[in-house]
């Protein structure tokens, strides 16, 4: 599908210049607006930025950037030099910030001022990062960005790299101990782009794209970056933290198209105060991925805006990004949706033979978007990278219509009494209670050393937690399932503990 030489910057940026899309409005910032080929422009001038400074093909980039023109910049420069872009959060500790640096051997950074203040005391624990540059301060020891870009030219040939030469690493959630990195090649992201977002979404050049995930997330990397500059659509970025008012607003000012979304911030913006006045007419799609979406949840949401079809999917870091979704004017609740054409998936039961429709197994999946590797992790990578197959930790079945309905994790899954028990079900009943904002469902050990259903919940307001609440929960579900799956307590919290993607951290919660 893609040339022996390729390189996937080409795909995303330098075609649709040369498809005469130059003055189409490719980022938006507030105020601000960047055509392609301005951004074109600033690409290149990062490319020689970074070349100047000795990055050349395969060597790391960690970029430590919140939302805006600079992490196009970072991003297109990178995959212009040939080198390997590792994103990640510039919130990040400086514990975190010193793990990534060794981890990727990152040669060059590029950060944020406040990001400096943490990565600074851990920098010269890695002396390989030589090219340190920073964006929005003068900071001694770095190279103001803008700076840096200015000493460049705004044309420069793209690297001379294969289809199958390293591009990229996604980090995993890290839900479960420290992120890995899944490596990837040139071709991976544009093969994914044109079977999802294209075929399976019909993204359009008029399309208007903002998302609640931040671009370190390969998930809004791909919606918000990639997919808007493969169909030359607009991506509006906003540095900040997003809050519902926030969505809102910007939705209305630049009349966004499509949505990129997670479960947790759908329930934040249907119990926001400004929903009810909330101008989301001009929105067609919204996509859900990164955690299970309640059927209450999406019910909810079609209820109040239904012109912004909620399209719930999966994909993972490992796939680069969705391959089974539900799709424009093909929903059907609580499920998943059907395979993206282009990937195969099987349903595998404990002995490796494949379940019949509707049997519950482990997901495994194929598809020419699959990274080689986790960086540094021999062990896992056999594991995971099975004769072409993925094998995920995600359990699934699959109805005899080709529709995947999510049944958790294999390593949340609890066995009671014997009995595997899986926390989602006992969640979406939890969920369907009117006092139950949002819930988490994990084992715990009882007095005679047995695991046991233990439930955390965030209670709405008009609510107050007590033991009255808590046994009417508890009565809620027995009335709807068997009674091993009732919760034997239900803790009340004033927030589930979730990473930065959004995913909630059960380990924090047993």
């Amino acid at each position: 599908m893609f040339p022996e030489r390729f390189n996937m910057a080409d795909y995303f940026l330098d075609a649709r210049v040369r498809e005469g899309m130059g003055n189409r409005i490719a980022v938006r910032v507030g105020d601000r607006a960047w055509g392609y080929e301005e951004v074109l422009a600033r690409a290149n001038r990062a490319r020689h930025a970074l070349g100047d400074r000795g990055i050349d093909v395969e060597d790391r980039v960690l970029i430590l950037l919140r939302d805006g023109i600079e992490f196009v910049d970072a991003w297109f420069g990178t995959v212009k030099a040939g080198a390997t872009f590792c994103m990640a959060n510039p919130a990040a500790s400086t514990e975190e910030l010193d793990y990534l640096l060794g981890y990727t051997r990152a040669r060059a950074v590029v950060a944020d001022a406040g990001t400096v203040e943490r990565l600074r005391p851990v920098l010269e624990r890695h002396p390989r990062c030589r090219a340190r540059f920073v964006v929005g301060a003068h900071l001694e020891g770095f190279d103001e960005w803008e700076l840096a870009l200015a000493g460049g030219s705004e044309r420069t040939a793209n690297a001379d790299t294969s289809r199958d030469d390293v591009v990229g690493w996604l980090f995993t959630s890290g839900t479960t101990g420290r992120p890995k990195g899944a490596v990837h090649f040139h071709h991976d992201f544009p093969f994914l782009t044109e079977a999802y977002a294209k075929r399976t979404l019909g993204l359009r050049a008029d399309d208007v794209f903002v998302s609640v995930s931040r671009l370190f997330f390969g998930y809004a990397t791909g919606t918000n970056l990639m997919f808007p500059f493969a169909v030359g659509g607009t991506a509006v970025l906003f540095p900040d933290n997003p809050t519902p008012a926030r969505i809102f607003e910007e939705v209305r000012r630049h009349r966004v198209t499509v949505l990129t979304n997670v479960p947790s911030f759908i329930r934040k913006m249907l119990d926001a105060p400004e929903a009810a006045e909330a101008d989301m007419s001009s929105v067609r799609i919204t996509l859900s991925a990164g955690e299970a979406l309640p059927v209450e949840l999406y019910q909810r949401w079609m209820a109040r805006w239904p012109n912004a079809q909620l399209l719930d999917g999966i994909g993972s870091a490992e796939m680069f990004h969705i391959y089974i979704t539900n799709r424009p004017g093909d929903v059907r609740p609580g499920s998943l949706g059907r395979l993206v054409d282009g990937f195969e998936a099987r349903i595998v039961g404990p002995d490796g033979q494949d379940v019949p429709d509707g049997e519950v197994g482990r997901l495994w999946v194929r598809g020419a978007s699959s990274a080689l590797c986790y960086w540094g992790d021999p062990d896992k990578s056999e594991q995971t990278f099975v004769g072409g197959w993925v094998v995920t930790a995600d359990l699934f079945r699959r109805d005899a219509d080709g529709y995947f309905w999510y049944a958790g994790r294999a390593d949340d899954m609890l066995k009671v009494r014997g009995r595997f028990v899986s926390p989602l079900e006992v969640e979406d009943v939890l969920l369907s209670h009117p006092a139950v904002a949002e819930c988490a469902v994990v084992g715990t050990t009882d007095a005679d050393g047995l695991t046991v259903p233990q439930a955390f919940v965030v209670v709405r307001e008009g609510h107050e937690p007590s033991d009255e609440l808590a046994a009417t929960l508890q009565e809620h579900v027995r009335q709807r399932l068997a009674s091993y799956k009732v919760p034997r307590s239900v803790q009340f919290v004033a927030q589930l503990p979730r990473n930065d993607r959004g995913k909630v951290l059960r380990r924090e919660l047993r």
